[in-house]
């Protein structure tokens, strides 16, 4: 079978290897001949709204999905109307605006930080006003890695804020402002959903951040605890349901320190978080992405430990940002993985990452501290 998959990046090229001993094909449209997936399978050369590169890419598709949640709606639309989408175009729709991301979120009693819809410089101020500060003041669609959002300390902040988000263009702005969170950590769960209605969840996992950039991973979160896992799990859980949803999903969650949740985003794709998986679980979110959207059985994703052959392990991920470590440095540290993506160095800009895996966190942590060593020195880390 032929998976057409929108969007050639690192996470399309980490599909296809996992696709292929599925004996799966992909192929992927992107507008840069030399994205990170140009070398792991084929390539339609085009805009995401481009007829003919459209043609071209749905022709001899067996089904179709995403490796990134801005996909034009309008190419969406025509996808669904030529080829089996998934996710579908309303989860699709949801996760593209953080308004209508909230507000989903709520309906299903999944609480969110206090927010506001803001379209013009007199509405932020008054928004600023009744939620207070300090608060986050950012775009609704197209923002990630901390793009498209800036912070409002004082109301003396607000023009600023103003001017950071949406430039000098004049009009009226399509803007959330939030209220910001106090929290202990940021926690993710990735669910993933067959076209059976199955569902199965990997191991919760506590992100850290550098620079707005995601920094590592740890998989399972350290301290976590069933009952959290469970109460993530049920949280995603309605949401795939509520959506109709096939494939992998994930959802960042902040935990509070007085035990709360609130839902951060959602990602309607695998995500940099999920990374570990690759050798941290039975099956990782990139084959399981795979099975959902092509009909078939979803694997375990259950933690696999990499010292021993015993179930049971930890993982980790770091991301490689801005500098390329020495691959001979990564690769001396016992249970490092190394994945590159065929990126130049350039500031900012995720170049690949590193797993580990290990039977313990102290074993994890030895190791860990060798790879941080290694990218420190070569500048590899936000």
């Amino acid at each position: 079978m032929i998976v057409g998959v929108l969007g050639g990046g690192q996470l399309g090229r980490m599909m296809a290897l996992a696709g292929l001993p599925l004996g799966l094909r992909l192929r992927f449209l992107d507008p840069d001949p030399g994205c990170p997936a140009a070398e792991a399978g084929e390539l339609i050369v085009g805009r995401y709204d481009e007829p003919a590169a459209l043609q071209r890419f749905v022709r001899g598709v067996g089904v179709a999905t995403y490796e990134f949640e801005n996909v034009p709606a309008a190419a969406a639309r025509w996808l669904t109307e030529h080829v089996a989408v998934f996710p579908p175009q309303n989860a699709l729709a949801v996760a593209q605006d953080r308004v209508l991301e909230k507000r989903c979120f709520r309906s299903l009693g999944i609480g969110t930080a206090e927010f506001e819809e803001v379209d013009t410089l007199g509405g932020l101020a008054a928004a600023v006003d009744k939620l207070g500060t300090p608060c986050v003041l950012k775009t609704r669609r197209f923002g990630y890695d901390g793009k498209g959002q800036a912070v409002i300390r004082t109301p003396s902040d607000v023009r600023g804020a103003w001017d950071a988000v949406v430039g000098t263009r004049t009009g009226d702005a399509d803007l959330e402002l939030e209220a910001m969170v106090e929290f202990d950590r940021e926690l993710s769960i990735i669910g993933v959903r067959g076209r059976d209605g199955r569902m199965a969840f990997y191991p919760a996992i506590e992100n850290s951040h550098s620079g707005g950039i995601l920094s590592f991973s740890v998989a399972p979160a350290p301290g976590l605890g069933e009952a959290r896992q469970q109460e993530l799990e049920r949280a995603c859980g309605r949401v795939m349901e509520h959506l109709d949803y096939v494939g992998v999903l994930t959802i960042e969650f902040f935990e509070l320190a007085g035990g709360g949740l609130l839902a951060n985003e959602m990602a309607p794709r695998v995500h940099n978080s999920g990374h570990w998986s690759i050798e941290g679980a039975e099956c990782s979110q990139f084959e399981n992405h795979l099975r959902a959207v092509c009909g078939l059985p979803l694997g375990s994703t259950r933690m696999a430990g990499s010292e021993t052959d015993g179930p049971g392990g930890v993982s980790m991920m770091f991301n490689i940002v801005g500098r390329a470590p020495a691959s001979r440095e990564i690769l001396a540290i016992p249970g490092a993985r190394l994945h590159m993506y065929g990126k130049a160095e350039r500031a900012g800009r995720k170049l690949g990452h590193v797993t580990l895996c290990a039977d313990t966190f102290a074993g994890l942590q030895r190791r860990a501290a060798a790879v941080r060593s290694v990218l420190e020195r070569a500048g590899g880390r936000p």
